[in-house]
């Protein structure tokens, strides 16, 4: 798998270790209509007027998580896909202030606004999911979801706050986190 530098140094300023967790209580991050790597449906493209990339419906994948770290009051939810930008990459979700009794998302429920997060600002300049738009003949973009488990409380940090503003107000809180991958290009 190829993965760009935007994803390695997300995932690496993220990680935090679980010290001796037995396989069964690590955190983790998965979606019931995919397994890690698998390639998105269509439905779950981009659906942005003006951009002919854009091929979907905008409906985003099923989410679910368990085993938060001990500690965790909320998540944070991020998507990127690392060879967007020039392999700047390109944040395609950032909602965070999710409380910890929250253990999933059903599919197309991050597409739009609830109460059970706080909408940050995407690349689309969005407060929700925006599925991938992927040019005509590129190879598979990679998408990294990315869970962050953390000791704030759901309502610490503000709404609207882009990928750059989160990752350095949850950084010093993030109990754990969890990951991964799915795959689209333009078919």
């Amino acid at each position: 798998m190829k993965y760009g530098v935007g994803s390695l140094l997300l995932s690496a300023s993220l990680v935090v270790s679980l010290n001796a967790a037995k396989a069964a209580d690590v955190f983790t991050l998965t979606s019931s209509a995919f397994p890690d790597d698998a390639p998105l449906e269509v439905k779950n493209a981009g659906n942005r007027d003006g951009n002919p990339n854009c091929v979907g419906q905008n409906i985003s994948p099923p989410l679910a998580w368990s085993n938060a770290p001990e500690g965790t009051k909320s998540f944070a939810l991020l998507m990127l896909d690392p060879e967007a930008q020039g392999a700047t990459g390109f944040p395609h979700m950032v909602i965070y202030g999710i409380p910890a009794a929250v253990t999933g998302f059903a599919e197309g429920e991050l597409s739009k606004p609830s109460d059970k997060y706080v909408g940050g600002k995407n690349g689309a300049g969005m407060a929700t999911y925006a599925g991938p738009c992927t040019p005509p003949g590129t190879d598979w973009h990679h998408y990294t979801l990315i869970l962050v488990a953390t000791d704030l409380d759901p309502t610490a940090l503000q709404p609207g706050m882009t990928r750059e503003e989160l990752l350095p107000a949850i950084k010093p809180h993030a109990k754990g986190s969890a990951g991964l991958i799915l795959r689209f290009r333009h078919p």
